[in-house]
């Protein structure tokens, strides 16, 4: 089995947490650190909620403090799916001794690529701020980053405006620069995470298995599924970009150009892909994945639950 080293980026909500969660279990992924960035609440709450879940798995990633919001617009969060302490109203301990450190996300993520010589993969479930601010500070981050897998943007239509999914549309310049950086990208959008469904059922099955870990994954996701407005079900996003770094077998897709719209006030944070156009824009620089299989990735998810 090939292992993957993998640094995580996150805006720690309640699906950020369960892809965590999921990451932590995989035997394909080795975790080599965490940076919070702001988005589904703030930096601090983001930051302070990836040490919550250390202490819950048992675990002890390193954990960095990103961008406090995005590079050129303002802050929105998404307190109504996340809940104000973004992990939809349940209360983790943090640990007794949190390791602090002055290094910025952008700085370590910089450093532990040019350490890991080209094998470190990013995998992103928040707005790029992060990424973005790294790509500026250090221009040849892309030579020591093996694969990006994010998630974000769609090929069609949007969830926090009709054009924009959330995760670009928070930050669509940090977005543009990680398209435009020449590693090899993996898009994780709406086209396939609005098929990673848990029903409720599902949820009460993942609960009874009675840990710790199980009972909080089943009782911080009940905001979002009763919140979400795209059908039925909870849409399980940050998790379809762990499983796709650990298991593509699951999903299926095809090579795109992709460019972000960072102007238009109608459409900003829009992915413009030319997956379904006549014109095409004459490259293809992301991998833009669109559909998996539903029940293994629902079986998935509960093996992993059920490993804690």
């Amino acid at each position: 089995m090939d292992k993957h080293f993998v640094w995580l980026d996150c805006d720690t909500g309640t699906d950020d947490a369960a892809a965590i969660l999921c990451a932590n279990k995989l035997p394909q992924l080795q975790i080599v650190g965490i940076s919070a960035v702001a988005g589904n609440v703030e930096l601090e709450k983001t930051y302070y909620n990836v040490h919550r879940l250390n202490r819950l798995m048992g675990t002890s990633y390193p954990v960095y403090r990103g961008a406090e919001k995005p590079l050129q617009r303002d802050l929105e969060t998404g307190y109504r799916y996340h809940g104000e302490n973004g992990l939809g109203g349940v209360e983790l301990p943090l640990p007794e001794k949190i390791p602090e450190t002055n290094e910025p996300a952008w700085d370590a993520l910089y450093r532990t690529a040019v350490e890991m010589k080209g094998e470190l993969e990013l995998i992103a479930t928040g707005p790029l701020s992060n990424i973005g601010t790294a790509l500026l500070l250090h221009p040849d981050l892309p030579e020591y980053l093996k694969r990006i897998v994010i998630m974000g943007g769609s090929s069609k239509g949007g969830n926090r405006t009709p054009a924009a999914e959330y995760n670009i549309y928070a930050d669509p310049h940090a977005a543009q620069m990680v398209f435009d950086c020449g590693v090899p990208l993996t898009m994780c959008g709406l086209d396939v995470t609005l098929q990673a469904v848990l029903m409720e059922e599902d949820l009460e099955q993942i609960g009874a298995l009675g840990t710790p870990a199980a009972k909080f994954f089943h009782k911080e996701l009940l905001v979002p599924l009763r919140t979400q407005e795209c059908g039925t079900g909870l849409k399980l996003h940050d998790v379809c970009a762990v499983l796709y770094a650990a298991r593509p077998e699951l999903f299926s897709g095809r090579p795109a150009g992709v460019q972000v719209e960072t102007r238009s006030e109608l459409s900003i944070g829009k992915t413009v892909t030319d997956l379904y156009s006549d014109k095409k824009f004459g490259f293809q620089n992301a991998f833009v994945v669109l559909s998996l299989d539903r029940a293994a990735f629902k079986k998935t998810v509960y093996d992993l639950i059920a490993q804690y």
